[in-house]
C-alpha cells in the first residue's frame, strides 16, 4: 500500500470545467441515463448509477438535472447508449485510452480517428495500449474527511489495494469488482465520497518534451470536446512547471 504522492493521471478535465460547464453536465447526464438504463433507476440498487450521481454532485450539477437524466432512461424510444473503448498512440508514441458512450458507433469512431490523425497520432486495435495500464476502482474523498493514516487504515480494512493522499484529497484504489463494497464501507465511516468510478492508471509513463506535450494536450482537449467521449487517459510524463504552462 502506498500512502502519498497522488498518481497524476493525464485527464486535464479540471482546467476546462468552468469554461465548458454545460458540456460537462451533458456528459454527466449521459452517464446517468446510460447507467440507469443498463441497470435499475434506483442508485441504492445500481452501483454504476450511484457512482454517476456522486460524480455529478461533485461538479455541483443541479438536482433537477440529475432527476431528469434518470427519468430519461425510462422514456420509450430514447437513445440506447453503448459503452465503447478506443485505444491508440499519440505524439511521441504515448498510449491513449478513450472511453465513450455513443448511440452511433460509426460516427464516434470516425470522429475519434480524425482527432488522433490531426494531432500526429493513430488509432489502434482494442488492447493495443491497455496492457500498459491497470483498470482500477477509484474512490475520492476531500482531504478534510480524514488524516492520511486514518484513510489508509480504513481502506485496508475495507479491502482496498492502494491509497494516495495529498492536499487535494484522498484517492483510494481497489479491484473494479470490489468497488461497490469498498466504497460502501468507507462511506459508512467518512460520509459520501466526492467521486466513485473505474479508471485506467498507467503502469509507467513515457517522458515527453514541451513540444510533444503541447500536441498531446491539444489532442486530449479535442477528444474531451467530443459529445460522445466520457474519459481520456494517457501515459505520458512531463515536468510539473511545463504542464502548468501548457495548461494555462
Amino acid at each position: 500500500m502506498a500512502g502519498h504522492s497522488k498518481f497524476k493521471n493525464i485527464q486535464f478535465r479540471k482546467g476546462a470545467q468552468d469554461k465548458k460547464r454545460s458540456k460537462l453536465f451533458s456528459k454527466l447526464a449521459r452517464e446517468i441515463t446510460a447507467a440507469a438504463k443498463m441497470g435499475l433507476p434506483d442508485p441504492a440498487m445500481n452501483p454504476r448509477l450511484r457512482g454517476a450521481i456522486q460524480a455529478a454532485r461533485a461538479q455541483n450539477m443541479p438536482k433537477d438535472n440529475i432527476e431528469r437524466a434518470i427519468k430519461k432512461s425510462e422514456e420509450a424510444g430514447g437513445a440506447n447508449y453503448e459503452a465503447v473503448r478506443y485505444e491508440g498512440f499519440g505524439a511521441g508514441g504515448v498510449g491513449v485510452i478513450v472511453e465513450a458512450l455513443t448511440d452511433n458507433r460509426n460516427r464516434t469512431a470516425s470522429e475519434v480517428r480524425s482527432i488522433f490523425t490531426k494531432w500526429g497520432g493513430n488509432l489502434g486495435e482494442t488492447g493495443a495500449v491497455s496492457f500498459n495500464f491497470d483498470k482500477l476502482g477509484s474512490i475520492e474523498f476531500d482531504a478534510a474527511k480524514a488524516t492520511p493514516d486514518e484513510m489508509l487504515e480504513a481502506a485496508i480494512e475495507a479491502g482496498a489495494d492502494d491509497v494516495e493522499s495529498d492536499k487535494d484529497g484522498h484517492y483510494v484504489y481497489c479491484h473494479p469488482d470490489q468497488l461497490h463494497q469498498v466504497a460502501k464501507a468507507l462511506e459508512a465511516k467518512f460520509g459520501e465520497p466526492r467521486a466513485v468510478a473505474t479508471l485506467w492508471r498507467p503502469k509507467s509513463g513515457v517522458p515527453v518534451d514541451e513540444e510533444t506535450g503541447q500536441r498531446l494536450l491539444r489532442m486530449i482537449e479535442a477528444l474531451e470536446d467530443s459529445d460522445d467521449v466520457q474519459n481520456v487517459y494517457a501515459n505520458f510524463e512531463i515536468a510539473d512547471e511545463v504542464l502548468e504552462r501548457l495548461s494555462a
